[in-house]
């Protein structure tokens, strides 16, 4: 079976929750993607911010923390770059910056305690643009409560192949815990096409913003938000 497109896979998940994605456009450069979609008016409160060398999701207007939606998305520490969907980033960068290999940087961690779905927390770790390493610790589909822990590598993309994580899966009023990865293809010529065509693959109902950016090129991230669908300077 060949992979499918982004467009796709989005229009049999409606509402995937958070989405990391790993590129290499027709360009032949390889990328990142993280992709926030929501169905409550918090969830949907929120935006991508640059700050240094980290992209940061945090509410559109003044509101308490809840470490479950505002949190480091990505951060670049020294040659690593490192995306996902909560707290866990700062944890696997901190741990790559003290000389962890990746694999062991992406151990040791836990779902998210939001019963019942228990939302899986999915990272990529970047380190150059030959490779990089997807970590998903998900829940149990049965009743047991250890945490599944999956590690990926991924290596020499050819242009226009993607792999995916998304952390759920469903029709938009049924979420359940996302495949364990996703291989796509992709039609975008560079970084900013690839942020447009994982936007437009997505329903509008429940987008809320997107970034792409290049494992050395966090701080010119392309950024796109619900509230104007347009890319942020």
């Amino acid at each position: 079976m060949s992979p499918q497109s982004l467009h796709e896979i989005f229009q049999a998940s409606r509402y995937p929750g958070r989405i990391v994605v790993w590129a290499r456009t027709l360009d032949g450069v390889t990328c990142g993607g993280y992709v926030l979609t929501g169905r409550t008016p918090a969830s949907q409160a929120r935006a991508l911010r640059l700050t240094g060398q980290e992209l940061v999701v945090g509410p559109t207007s003044p509101a308490p923390n809840d470490p479950l939606r505002h949190y480091v998305a990505a951060a670049r520490r020294g040659d690593w770059l490192v995306y996902g969907n909560g707290e866990q980033v700062a944890t696997v960068a901190d741990r790559l910056q003290e000389g962890q290999p990746p694999t062991v940087a992406l151990d040791e961690l836990e779902y998210e305690p939001d019963p019942p779905i228990f939302t899986p927390r999915i990272t990529v770790i970047a380190g150059s643009a030959a490779q990089a390493w997807f970590g998903a610790a998900r829940r149990s589909l049965s009743d047991r409560t250890t945490t599944n822990l999956l590690t990926l590598s991924v290596r020499d993309l050819a242009p226009g192949d993607a792999v995916l994580m998304t952390t759920y899966r469903s029709d938009g009023e049924h979420p359940v815990t996302g495949e364990p990865f996703v291989e796509a293809v992709t039609e975008a010529a560079d970084q900013h096409e690839l942020l447009d065509e994982l936007w437009d693959s997505l329903d509008p109902r429940f987008r809320v913003a997107a970034a792409t950016f290049t494992p050395h090129g966090l701080a010119e991230a392309a950024l796109r938000h619900r509230a104007d669908g347009r890319d942020v300077a």
